[in-house]
């Protein structure tokens, strides 16, 4: 046995297939089965059972995971210290967001930390769910809320706020909203019910609303929506600003607070070059919060 066939077999167990273990490392299906048999003989046991969904992990597999994690992390570790790259942040690293973070605060505060670090790499990943790190889909990942369980280390970022909001061009034609009695007479933007992916962004029952006329899974296909004069939806205060003529509406009578909270795997807390980015992203996210919302609030 060899770390080489460790790595086989983390490809295995995050791609869940001998094909997509293949395209992460750049070799053949079969290549990666005769890798995988091999380790299961130096093991004296399965590792795999195959199924019509793919490879899953035996018990004796399962076990042998967090072990070839830890060996994943130390050899990284090993070849930043002897490359001389030990904390420092050069390379590529991927990012996991939800779409609000990623569309509207990411792209600015990750451009100032590659200005800040030459040789330095980011991969934002925007999608509407949860991300599997163990599968090692992103180095680390942002979420609405903190994950009560796996192997996992949390840290909150900052907290930022949402309101009612709608466009200059819609308030002109329906005249204004000044109780929440008043949204039954529009029509609601928001979230596909069946496709709310964490309970955090279920806030519809918050506005006064009863139904949602246009839904999308997306926070910023809605905050389109809202900037077409479509209708009144709960917005990202800290994405008013991209938006003119986006206002905000009855923010007396409804006002939502949540947490962006930045998850990575257990191992990774050894990586002085992870950690640097973490903080460097708490920092900058924090900052640019403070800022929109603050343009938010003067217009």
């Amino acid at each position: 046995m060899d770390w080489d066939d460790l790595r086989v077999f983390l490809a295995v167990a995050r791609a869940e297939s001998l094909s997509g273990a293949g395209r992460a490392l750049k070799c053949d299906a079969a290549t990666v089965g005769r890798r995988i048999a091999r380790l299961e003989e130096a093991f004296g046991a399965k590792l795999f059972v195959k199924s019509p969904q793919g490879y899953a992990l035996t018990e004796a597999g399962s076990r042998l995971l967090p072990h070839a994690e830890q060996a994943e992390q130390a050899m990284a570790g090993a070849a930043e210290e002897l490359g001389g790259s030990a904390g420092k942040l050069t390379g590529q690293l991927r990012i996991g967001a939800p779409d609000g973070c990623a569309n509207y605060l990411l792209p600015q505060v990750c451009a100032a930390i590659c200005d800040a670090n030459p040789g330095l790499e980011i991969h934002i990943v925007a999608l509407p769910r949860v991300f599997n790190l163990s599968k090692r889909e992103a180095d680390m990942a942002i979420a609405v809320s903190r994950p009560t369980a796996g192997r996992l280390t949390v840290q909150k970022l900052t907290d930022y706020q949402l309101h009612l909001a709608a466009h200059d061009d819609y308030l002109g034609q329906v005249g204004p909203i000044t109780t929440r009695a008043d949204l039954k007479a529009h029509r609601m933007i928001g979230y596909i019910p069946d496709m709310i992916f964490d309970k955090e962004l279920d806030y519809f029952a918050e506005t006064g609303g009863e139904t949602v006329g246009l839904a999308s899974n997306s926070v910023s296909v809605q905050m389109q929506m809202v900037r077409a004069g479509a209708g009144v939806g709960i917005v990202h205060d800290f994405a008013i600003p991209f938006c003119p003529g986006v206002r905000r509406v009855l923010m007396d009578q409804v006002s939502l607070s949540r947490t962006f909270w930045l998850i990575r795997h257990a191992d990774d807390r050894r990586s002085e070059r992870l950690t640097r980015l973490a903080d460097a992203l708490g920092q900058g996210l924090r900052a640019e919060v403070a800022r929109l919302e603050a343009l938010a609030a003067s217009s």
